[in-house]
């Protein structure tokens, strides 16, 4: 069945509907390259590289509207070394986790697992649905997603109970595709290769007064292992700069979008763009008598990672015909385990494509119908 062919009429211009690693639109990848040898292949503690780093923290400061003493942190490994880093630095004591599918539980069970830190306490949802985080005596952090990439759902930001503890904001996959007040979080952190059009191997976070003050007490009073010390991540983008040997690459693309991103008009435009493209398929599949919403309260569906299943169609014999045809990671998370699309709508991603998607399915489900009559 990946043998048939999709009229080209249909297809979309881009077929990348990933949610990590996300379409990087080619005009970037023709900047990169254009570089030359000014970048890649050059120390990472000489100026051209630190004037990437900086343009990076003062872009994504504009785009965030950074508050006054909130700063742009930058370290090597990804969103899974900032867990680590958090629960070395930013978790005092007892922490309270909000569990809404594969993601938002790292964090949690990493707590669970350090031994000089009290049992966390867990709020978790269905998968597909959404709990909150609540007020409750003895935390001190509070730690929750904007997005759950996994599932597809999505979650307002904002403090928790008097303002005494920290919030620590996993926006890995919502980070410059939704709304938000960064001024209601003390580490709003994520990863470049989602609304960031980029590539892995690095962590951002935005960190408030707070969260620094409280990491540079903790560093004093437990042992930290240097590859994921917050102090020295701190201390190293005030230099603008990371620790270790940076992957070049992904900084560039990095910037190239967030200097896209402030072009367009910010991130308000962002969040009208992500949208506008999840509002394509939320509307499709109201119409679609064999597509469902994976998450059942329309406040709660995501803007940048859309999910759907399918009713009477095989889900992967879908993607496998689209893959064939060009267009490419629209699977659902494999731990899922459902009959189930999952569809990336971040920044990069054109409305016109995911109109020209939606086309498609609706061809392949056609097709693979009249196949099986």
């Amino acid at each position: 069945m990946p043998d048939y062919v999709i009229s080209q009429d249909t297809l979309p211009r881009d077929g990348r509907f990933g949610s990590g690693p996300s379409k990087v639109p080619t005009s970037r990848l023709e900047a990169l390259a254009a570089t030359g040898s000014a970048l890649m292949g050059t120390s990472h503690r000489q100026a051209p590289v630190k004037a990437l780093v900086r343009r990076v923290r003062e872009g994504l400061g504009e785009l965030l509207a950074l508050p006054d003493g909130h700063e742009v942190v930058l370290g090597n490994g990804g969103t899974h070394a900032f867990w680590d880093a958090a629960v070395l630095a930013l978790v005092e004591s007892r922490a309270q986790h909000v569990v809404l599918g594969e993601f938002g539980g790292k964090l949690a069970d990493a707590v669970a697992a350090a031994p000089f830190l009290a049992e966390p306490s867990v709020r978790r949802a269905e998968p597909g649905g959404l709990v909150l985080p609540e007020a409750e005596e003895g935390v001190d952090t509070y730690a929750y997603v904007h997005n759950e990439t996994s599932t597809g759902v999505m979650s307002s930001v904002g403090r928790v109970g008097d303002g005494g503890a920290l919030v620590l904001v996993d926006a890995t996959s919502g980070a410059g595709g939704l709304p938000v007040d960064v001024a209601e979080t003390d580490a709003y952190y994520f990863a470049p290769q989602k609304c960031f059009a980029s590539d892995g191997g690095l962590w951002v976070a935005v960190l408030s007064p707070a969260a620094i003050e409280r990491a540079e007490r903790l560093s004093r009073e437990r042992w930290v292992p240097p590859s994921v010390d917050l102090v020295q991540a701190i201390d190293n983008s005030r230099k603008d700069q990371t620790l270790n040997t940076p992957a070049v690459a992904t900084l560039f693309l990095l910037a190239e979008q967030v200097d896209w991103m402030l072009a367009e008009g910010g991130l308000e435009a962002m969040v009208r763009r992500t949208t506008a493209s999840s509002g394509v398929v939320h509307d499709w599949v109201a119409r679609t008598p064999y597509a469902t919403p994976f998450v059942a309260d329309p406040e709660a569906r995501s803007l940048v990672v859309t999910t759907v299943d399918l009713e009477g169609v095989d889900a992967a014999e879908v993607a496998a015909v689209l893959r064939a045809n060009g267009v490419v990671d629209v699977e659902p998370y494999r731990k899922l385990g459902r009959n189930q699309l999952r569809i990336a709508t971040f920044p990069a991603v054109e409305t016109s494509d995911v109109e020209a998607l939606t086309a498609c399915i609706d061809d392949v489900v056609g097709h693979l119908t009249r196949h099986r009559s």
